[in-house]
């Protein structure tokens, strides 16, 4: 289980709960569901003893900031409202990571908020704002990043994007190129 994310575990219990109730009906699947709710509460009470008492010194302090650059406990602390390090500034640091390369395309972004529901805003600025292949830039680039650094986040929407063109039934235009056929021999 270690080499699973949180979002591939998160994943697999909705999967199991939906497998219960399909099979087993709804008393059965509530109670699944309750266990798996109870279980969470159970450990986060743990992980939020253990996250206080780190917070207690200096050193408690610097392994609990190591301990968060780890992506499995990264995530659980995540899930659990306990990372030391607040979703903005972590957002903040991961666009760092990406600016030299939108830099070298003109570009920058910028937060515009988080909300309450969790969804990023962010906005292009530069020769990236409106340019097509900046739909490439911030899916590729900035979300990679952005949910690697924050995955409690629901949605990451990038303002100045514009969509790539498409053609008949909104399918991607393919670039064509001209040939030259051979000449017919009489």
């Amino acid at each position: 289980m270690a080499d699973h994310d949180l979002g591939q575990v998160s994943e697999r219990i909705e999967q199991l709960l939906g497998e219960l109730a399909a099979e087993a009906g709804g008393p059965v699947a509530d109670k699944a569901e309750d266990l798996v709710h109870t279980l969470l509460e159970f450990y986060g009470a743990g992980l939020a003893t253990i996250v206080s008492a780190l917070h207690e010194d200096a050193a408690g302090e610097a392994l609990l900031a190591r301990l968060a650059g780890d992506d499995h406990v990264r995530g659980l602390l995540v899930l659990h409202d306990l990372h030391p390090v607040p979703t903005f500034e972590r957002v903040s640091a991961a666009l760092d990571e990406v600016r030299p390369y939108l830099g070298s395309h003109a570009g920058d972004v910028e937060i515009v908020e988080i909300d309450e529901a969790g969804v990023l805003r962010l906005q292009l600025r530069g020769t990236c704002d409106g340019c097509p292949s900046s739909t490439v830039t911030a899916k590729q680039a900035i979300e990679r990043v952005v949910r690697d650094a924050a995955p409690e986040l629901t949605d990451v929407v990038v303002a100045g994007v514009v969509p790539e063109p498409t053609g008949p039934g909104g399918r991607p235009l393919l670039p064509l190129e001209a040939i030259e056929c051979p000449a017919e021999q009489a």
